[in-house]
């Protein structure tokens, strides 16, 4: 059995942990009151802030600018002002899914832990407490549903499999590109990529 956090660091490259603190992810998990899964914090720990492939992005909770906490609250707060009793029953995650409520940031709602510049958004179904899934959203009302833990959605993305719903791979070949988000108004970005993958 594939163990996907770890081929998914193997593409990226050695970890930076540029930002580790554990008790910034106590503070967030006691702010939001629920436990964002291991895998994810393990990524995010060691490459967020920053941008995957040109399109995915990561924060981190323990910066101040790109912060994860920050960007959760405010993406739960839209997420939750839009009408969703004004959608079709092939638009509405509460009949595709099977889902009872449709909230977000709340104890059994969905949270974002991802996004794209393409307006996918990638969040964490906490409903139950059966084993983790994830629903995408396409950008353009689409969703879709994987069972898995983000570190398998990750590296599915990072192959170029269609991880937002049908004909939305962003595959490119060679070298995953890497681009470390600036933390001061002053900074550029830092470009560069993991290993090579035989792709």
């Amino acid at each position: 059995m594939t163990d996907y956090l770890a081929a998914t660091m193997a593409m990226l490259g050695p970890a930076q942990n540029r930002h580790v603190d554990p008790a910034a992810w106590d503070r967030l998990h006691a702010e939001l009151d629920i436990r964002l899964p291991t895998d994810y914090q393990t990524l995010v720990d060691a490459y967020a802030p920053i941008q995957l492939n040109g399109h995915l992005s990561l924060h981190h909770p323990a910066t101040e600018r790109w912060n994860l906490g920050d960007w959760i609250r405010d993406t739960a707060r839209v997420w939750s002002e839009v009408p969703w009793d004004d959608l079709g029953p092939d638009e509405d995650p509460r009949l595709l899914f099977g889902l009872t409520e449709l909230s977000f940031g709340t104890r059994n709602g969905l949270w974002p832990i991802a996004s794209t510049d393409r307006g996918e958004t990638v969040f964490l179904a906490t409903e139950d407490d059966t084993a983790p899934w994830l629903l995408v959203e396409d950008g353009e009302g689409s969703w879709a549903r994987y069972d898995m833990s983000f570190a398998e959605w990750l590296y599915r993305y990072l192959i170029g499999e269609d991880m937002a719903g049908p004909n939305t791979s962003a595959f490119y070949p060679g070298p995953v590109q890497l681009r470390r988000l600036p933390m001061t108004a002053d900074e550029r970005p830092e470009p560069w990529s993991g290993p090579d993958r035989g792709m």
